[in-house]
């Protein structure tokens, strides 16, 4: 297992990786493998990247992102052209079905409201405006449409895990209540972490996703698989 210090430097040189970051703006803390960033960035999309880039690092167990943002006065924008610019972006992205959302925009930060089938069209409306020059912040209100039974949820997801090849769904409790999903077992990464709930929210019909799943990057091996067996 890496020590706090390794990770702080395995998560700075990922963040010197990243050609949309300046990683002198952002600091890194870590304590018992959270990882906490903090600094200034000009924008939604830099702030973004940079909880990325901890999250791509191996043995990161949380990332409490705490940067803040400090807009340059020459990519200033009032809230009429940011929103005229959200509305043109929904219009040529075919993920967003911009006939069933709304949005308001006040000093800066927009407020996204409608009802739409899948979950996957309630984020690239979020993910969409966040490249907008002058956005300070993202309120995604956007609800998710009911109506698919618990068991088809669970039935779905567990297959949509079973396809993954990087993971090892035989390791995840998959429980549905309603609409809501549930997570819970061990997964050997980050990432594989959010493959996971990548997939649950992927099943139509699902509006919460609850991640109980825990980063253990021995979960494979010896002792661990055989103490995951017992539960």
């Amino acid at each position: 297992m890496k020590t706090d210090l390794q990770l702080q430097k395995d998560v700075m040189d990922e963040l010197k990786r990243d050609p949309m970051i300046a990683a002198s703006e952002i600091g890194v803390a870590v304590k018992n493998g959270v990882v906490t960033l903090s600094g200034y960035v000009d924008s939604c999309l830099k702030r973004s990247a940079a909880e990325r880039a901890a999250k791509r690092v191996k043995e990161v167990i949380a990332v409490a992102e705490d940067i803040a943002l400090r807009l340059d006065s020459t990519v200033y924008r009032d809230d009429t052209a940011i929103a005229e610019a959200a509305l043109s972006v929904f219009k040529w992205n075919n993920n967003v079905p911009e006939d069933l959302i709304t949005l308001k925009v006040d000093e800066g930060r927009i407020t996204l409201e409608g009802t739409v089938d899948w979950q996957y069209q309630k984020n690239a409306a979020e993910n969409a405006v966040k490249y907008i020059a002058g956005v300070k912040g993202i309120q995604n209100n956007i609800r998710v449409k009911l109506g698919v039974e618990t068991a088809v949820v669970e039935r779905n997801i567990r297959q949509a895990l079973k396809r993954n090849a990087d993971l090892n769904a035989d390791h995840i409790k998959v429980q549905a209540f309603g609409s809501k999903v549930i997570l819970s077992g061990k997964t050997s990464s980050w990432s594989n972490r959010q493959e996971a709930e990548r997939a649950a929210w992927s099943s139509p019909g699902v509006t919460d996703v609850e991640d109980k799943l825990v980063i253990c990057p021995l979960t494979y091996s010896g002792q661990h698989v055989n103490e995951f067996r017992k539960d």
